[in-house]
């Protein structure tokens, strides 16, 4: 029917029982090669950023004045050329956006804020297709996406009907609409139209950053939307920004390249979640969002396949052979390599259960109250060195990019430079430690582990000379003991 026109033809769509559709290569790709490249079919600045970001082209406001919409005054843009090229969108979404912070501004002066960027996005989609019509290749290029509606009614967890409850309603009040039913204009003529679309859109949507990989906003790009998951990937998709300031025009520009080697007939994979967390909660995200269970090698790896570096511990004799880190279902583990049986079972579990609560609340507040994040990354951080997991086990790798991400942005105050310091140290071993436990469970090439990597360096530059244990890169070297007391005086150690 003509859909998908941005896919190369080195792609194929092809079906199977077990994945449903997929895209299938048709040639050799290098690790680094760029597959495709797409513009999304819409695109919305999360609220935090609408301020520093162009709403067209995405691009950083840094040292460019951008123009705030006359008309709305909520989002801005680098250039008249991106404003122009926006306008398609934001005739439409200009008014509402005024409507929405009057009605807030009423209901709660001084505390209204713009819609979020999921439900500035369903506006968009919907004012798009009441435009160019259900029949239109651009709308049947969203409507093609997977939906998830038939698995709401079995979901156990209230908070995705919550979810998408919410952003019908929201959708419903930012189009100036007071009832579901005055969406036939739309191409939405039911309730269950309006969930369906919304299923498209939770099940679909990207998370649209910098090239560094911190967020920005989201995005719908349904060519894209048409490649499975694998918690062992062989692409990645990214926002390179490559073609600089003389290319806003297609901007922001999604790419999706190779970081393995893909041979014709090979499926291309990309990972829907974050990749260096263990099987179990790996598994917990994708049923809760996308309603299926990864059956990839590294989800059902094959008998004898070495441990995996995500769940690993040194062996407690120091032979340098690797345990399976122990859970409550399981705690009985042995080195490969030695056959040393574990024995401080319940000291590692109470070390891995507090590290995991603490990074939890270090990720809740780390923009609020930084300080405090980093004092419970680095506090936890130590017990679990201590309780001997690789630098890639979780949630010692997650504590250590806390730490590391954390410290990287706290002022360094001259009045307490000796502090300043201590904390810049601090950042550094764990940015060091973050980009050897990278190493142990992400292919090489993958772009986190060029971040994690730059990042180091950016601290680096800024300290000298290098913590003494780190000016070589021995990362062991900072590995405290195995855990030798009481469980109950872990609690102790973090207050």
């Amino acid at each position: 029917e003509g859909l998908y026109r941005a896919l190369p033809l080195t792609l194929e769509i092809r079906t199977t029982k077990e994945t449903g559709r997929g895209l299938y290569s048709t040639t050799n790709y290098r690790p680094g090669d760029v597959i495709f490249s797409v513009k999304p079919h819409v695109a919305a600045l999360s609220l935090s950023h609408l301020d520093g970001y162009c709403s067209s082209c995405f691009g950083v406001g840094d040292g460019v004045d951008l123009k705030r919409c006359t008309g709305c005054k909520i989002v801005r843009y680098c250039t008249p050329a991106c404003q122009t090229r926006d306008w398609t969108f934001h005739k439409h979404e200009c008014n509402a956006l005024h409507q929405w912070m009057k009605a807030a501004s009423a209901e709660s002066p001084g505390e209204a804020r713009p819609p979020s960027d999921a439900i500035r996005c369903l506006g968009r989609i919907l004012w798009r297709i009441q435009k160019l019509g259900a029949s239109h290749i651009w709308a049947k290029e969203y409507r093609s996406m997977q939906s998830r509606m038939s698995s709401l009614p079995k979901d156990a967890d209230p908070f995705n009907s919550e979810v998408h409850t919410h952003l019908a309603h929201g959708v419903v009040g930012y189009l100036g609409l007071t009832s579901p039913d005055q969406l036939e204009p739309y191409g939405i003529r039911s309730a269950g139209d309006l969930v369906d679309l919304i299923s498209r859109f939770t099940t679909n949507t990207f998370t649209a950053t910098t090239p560094t990989l911190s967020p920005l906003g989201a995005c719908v790009a349904p060519s894209v939307a048409l490649i499975n998951h694998s918690c062992d990937p062989n692409a990645v998709v990214v926002f390179p920004r490559a073609g600089g300031e003389t290319s806003k025009d297609i901007e922001p520009l999604l790419q999706v390249v190779a970081i393995k080697h893909i041979r014709p007939g090979d499926e291309v994979l990309t990972s829907y979640i974050d990749t260096t967390l263990p099987r179990e909660l790996r598994q917990q995200s994708l049923k809760e969002t996308y309603h299926f269970t990864c059956k990839c090698p590294l989800c059902s790896p094959a008998i004898g396949t070495p441990v995996d570096m995500r769940e690993a511990m040194w062996c407690p004799k120091r032979c340098g052979g690797l345990c399976v880190l122990p859970t409550e279902q399981d705690s009985f583990t042995r080195c490969t390599r030695c056959n040393a049986v574990v024995k401080d079972i319940d000291a590692i579990l109470d070390a891995l259960r507090i590290g995991q609560e603490a990074l939890e609340k270090a990720e809740r507040v780390q923009d609020s109250e930084p300080d405090k994040a980093l004092q419970l990354a680095e506090k936890l951080g130590q017990i679990l060195q201590s309780a001997s997991l690789v630098p890639g086990a979780h949630p010692l790798l997650a504590l250590d990019q806390a730490t590391h991400q954390t410290g990287s942005f706290l002022p360094m105050a001259t009045e307490k430079q000796k502090e300043a310091q201590q904390t810049l140290d601090d950042a550094i071993r764990a940015a060091t430690r973050a980009n050897t436990g990278l190493n142990q469970v992400l292919t090489y090439g993958h772009p986190v582990r060029g971040v994690c990597l730059a990042e180091l360096g950016k601290l680096l530059t800024v300290d000298e000379p290098a913590p003494k244990d780190v000016e070589n890169g021995d990362v062991n070297s900072m590995s405290l003991p195995p855990v030798n007391s009481p469980s109950t005086r872990l609690q102790d150690r973090i207050g």
